[in-house]
């Protein structure tokens, strides 16, 4: 943030388009906080040698050229406190719950510089999702900075919100930053998580469709704030951005109205800055400052999975991985609807424990080989036995990662799963069975050999001790379950 020049206190209006308010007779600088007549806040955007332009953040039809506005002594902040959890806010800090008003203890700044290098720690620890396709093939670390891309529809926010709630053990603070999302949309992701028990450790930061478009602009510059508080408690935190196409979308309607330069798409030149220094934000703080994390998780919304796009390249090159979610499979069925071959996550084994690393080493190239030789499958051109385990591998693959919303899985069921699939007992089962066989198996591991669920639970490696233990395990689920083996 700029400091403000305490000479500066009072200018005109100069012109209003749309909410961007023009102002003469003082040169204020860039993220300047003002305040109009009427009480709305506005946040100074664009300067010119003449003038310069505000963003109102609240109401602004009732003001007119030649009124005045005074410099806001403060700076432009957003006030946090603990009370933040279980509540849905805007981007102002104004509750929209219609629970009682929230006490904040401090003020932060919306926009901050990132963490330097020195300041940073190496991203060694998961982020469980629950959703074993995402831990066993693009794992998340805490502190990443993970995209979620895909047409509209695909699942990208029901595996963000899977996430989230995944997190209600694990003392991980969440925010959902909802960005032009219909209110009935806002009002079921609350509903869901409160279900879910979840809500108690989750922020909902909301700018829905009905709002202006300064506070789309705003809104996850105040979940980032937020997330910056808690971080600095020493606690892990894991944003969702949803979205930031729709961020862009207002980024460009105002840059446009303050006659900025039209570029790429019409967006602004600095449409790259605007976001990179928003996810820069997310880090691993090292432990000599206290520790804490944000892990980013933002969503892109493609149109016809074009992924070359301004936009998606933009955040892809930001970001430390992404999951490109597929609507054709998405509409095959298979959820949550992940390509193999265009996911990535660029921190990799270092997110996973060292019991999953070891077993899921190969499950990516596995299934891109599948999705490629389906192709050949389709002219006849299977006849080849090589060929053919590939493909029966990789029906089974498919079969183990589909998964029930809200059905999560822990890190210990996660290996039991992986380990049956690398054992090669899903190879001598029937595709159409491999669900209700890894249901009924979990079922088994607790029931009969929940010690050696505790064992992985508590050693995260597979030892010899508890490869045997599944080994057991595995042998004596053969014996109670009839299957054709």
């Amino acid at each position: 943030m700029v400091k403000h020049d305490k000479n500066l206190s009072k200018g005109f209006i100069d012109s209003i388009q749309d909410g961007v308010i023009w102002l003469r007779d003082a040169a204020l600088p860039v993220g300047s906080s003002i305040l109009f007549t009427n009480g709305t806040k506005g946040l100074v955007l664009s300067v010119s040698e003449t003038r310069s332009a505000a963003l109102a953040l609240g109401p602004w039809r009732d003001l007119s050229v030649n009124g005045t506005f005074t410099l806001d002594s403060s700076p432009f902040s957003l006030g946090v406190s603990n009370e933040l959890l279980g509540r849905v806010i805007n981007p102002l800090g104004e509750v929209l719950d219609g629970k009682p008003q929230i006490h904040y203890t401090k003020t932060l700044p919306y926009e901050r510089e990132a963490l330097g290098i020195i300041e940073r720690e190496p991203i060694d620890t998961p982020l469980s999702t629950g959703v074993l396709a995402v831990d066993a093939m693009i794992p998340i670390g805490r502190g990443q900075r993970q995209l979620f891309l895909g047409d509209r529809g695909t699942g990208k926010t029901t595996l963000a919100l899977e996430t989230l709630i995944n997190q209600k053990d694990s003392n991980v603070v969440g925010i959902f930053v909802c960005i032009g999302q219909k209110r009935s949309d806002v009002a079921t992701l609350t509903e869901t998580l409160v279900e879910e028990g979840a809500m108690g450790h989750t922020v909902v930061v909301s700018a829905d469709a009905s709002e202006a478009s300064a506070l789309w602009y705003l809104a996850p510059f105040a979940g980032a704030t937020i997330a910056e508080y808690f971080m600095e408690q020493g606690r892990d935190v894991v944003i969702v951005y949803d979205d930031l196409t729709k961020h862009a979308w207002a980024y460009r309607e105002m840059s446009l109205l303050m006659g900025r330069p039209a570029g790429r798409e019409a967006y602004p030149g600095d449409i790259f800055y605007l976001h990179s220094r928003l996810l820069e934000r997310a880090t691993k703080r090292a432990k000599k400052l206290g520790g804490g994390s944000i892990t980013a998780l933002p969503i892109v919304e493609t149109q016809s999975g074009d992924v070359s796009a301004y936009i998606p390249t933009n955040v892809i090159s930001i970001t430390d991985g992404q999951i490109y979610f597929e609507t054709d499979l998405f509409f095959k069925g298979i959820r949550p609807a992940i390509n193999p071959g265009l996911s990535v996550s660029r921190v990799g084994g270092a997110a996973q424990i060292k019991a999953t690393k070891k077993l899921s080493g190969k499950l990516r190239l596995s299934l891109s080989q599948y999705w490629e030789l389906t192709g050949f499958a389709s002219f006849g051109a299977t006849n080849d036995k090589v060929v053919h385990k590939k493909l029966e591998r990789g029906k089974r693959i498919i079969e183990l990662f589909k998964q029930d919303q809200h059905s999560p899985y822990s890190q210990e069921e996660e290996v039991a799963l992986l380990f049956l699939l690398d054992s090669g007992y899903l190879d001598t089962v029937e595709a159409t069975r491999v669900k209700e066989v890894k249901r009924e198996f979990l079922s088994f591991m607790h029931e009969h050999h929940s010690k050696a669920i505790k064992e992985i639970e508590k050693i995260k490696n597979l030892t010899p001790e508890v490869i045997e233990a599944l080994e057991l395990a595995l042998k004596n689920f053969k014996a109670v379950f009839d299957i054709n083996i």
